[in-house]
């Protein structure tokens, strides 16, 4: 436990920012696993419907540095990737 009061201030600043990083990549998580599941049943189209949502999820969590802007780069690219293979076949 802190014992200096500007570490006791950090520290309830980082549980309140928390919060929101837990929610932010939540939601990322929950739009990524849509497309992969719609990717998986086929339906190429209601997950082409569904990238942009989940590019902006994924945008939203590099912004705040929830993620680096890398890692939601590679996401996004991924996503993209699996879409374009299961619509060829």
């Amino acid at each position: 436990m802190p014992i200096i009061k500007g570490a006791k201030k950090a520290l309830r600043a980082s549980e309140r920012k928390a919060v929101f990083n837990l929610r932010r990549k939540r939601v990322m998580r929950d739009e990524v696993k849509n497309i992969k599941d719609l990717v998986k049943a086929g339906k190429t189209e209601e997950a082409t419907k569904a990238l942009p949502a989940a590019y902006k999820a994924l945008d939203k969590a590099a912004k705040m540095n929830t993620i680096t802007k890398n890692h939601a780069s590679r996401r996004k690219s991924r996503l993209a990737q699996a879409i374009k293979r299961s619509s060829d076949k």
